[in-house]
């Protein structure tokens, strides 16, 4: 491992960006007239090295992100169990396939889009014995190369979710790379309030102080914590 102090995994950088990011979310949050401690910071480890997932943990942070299911058993499997505190959400796209595996790793799946993958992840819920907890991710761009919703059926899913015993907690989005996300964040603030939802996942490294002034609860950050994220040796078929 290199020695240089630009390196994004030492112990040191992570835990100065981590408190930078820690201030501009506390920064945001001030000037919307919110308090700071009402904004989960969920730190995404998608690829990252494990000397950059131990220097995260060491600074104290707890939520962690990630996008694919075998890619986190790998990282988390040897880790959960000597951190008591720690909350996995599931941010990425989920199979049906991989419904009980995701139930069994993760405290919060993000990304509860179709009516099948309701249906899975009711039964991997109901064979573990646990009720899943879940946000629907709202497509608010409609793109069709894109995972989630369209706005439109935002409402129905959101109640065929609840049907089948699923703990509704909020929404999430990914706005369109290229276009002003500030649209996307106030749609989706508008399909959860009108649905008596709470969290709004949403704002990335690039625009979570504008997410935070539209009303999110969670924000998901990752290349401003560790660096620009390492590809992966193989693809993943989750």
């Amino acid at each position: 491992m290199t020695s240089s102090s630009s390196d994004p995994a030492r112990p040191s950088s992570v835990a100065a960006r981590l408190e930078a990011v820690r201030r501009r979310i506390a920064g945001a949050a001030r000037a919307g007239g919110r308090p700071a401690d009402g904004i989960v910071l969920t730190a995404v480890t998608k690829t990252q090295p494990p000397a950059a997932v131990d220097a995260a943990l060491a600074a104290g942070q707890r939520v962690f992100g990630e996008n694919r299911v075998q890619e986190a058993q790998t990282r988390w499997s040897g880790r959960r169990g000597s951190v008591s505190d720690l909350e996995l959400r599931l941010i990425g796209p989920l199979q049906t396939n991989k419904a009980s595996d995701a139930v069994s790793l993760f405290d919060v799946i993000e990304t509860v889009d179709r009516p099948r993958l309701i249906e899975a992840l009711a039964a991997a819920g109901l064979k573990a014995g646990r009720t899943v907890r879940v946000l629907i991710q709202v497509n608010t761009g409609a793109e069709p190369q894109k995972a989630g919703v369209p706005p439109g059926e935002a409402d129905a899913l959101v109640e065929e979710a609840r049907a089948r015993g699923l703990s509704v907690e909020g929404l999430m989005c990914i706005p369109p790379a290229g276009e002003a996300p500030g649209p996307h964040f106030a749609l989706l603030r508008k399909i959860a309030r009108r649905n008596g939802l709470e969290v709004l996942s949403m704002g990335m490294s690039g625009d979570y102080e504008m997410a935070i002034r539209f009303g999110a609860t969670h924000v998901r950050v990752g290349s401003a914590l560790f660096g620009e994220r390492n590809p992966p040796e193989t693809p993943s078929i989750d």
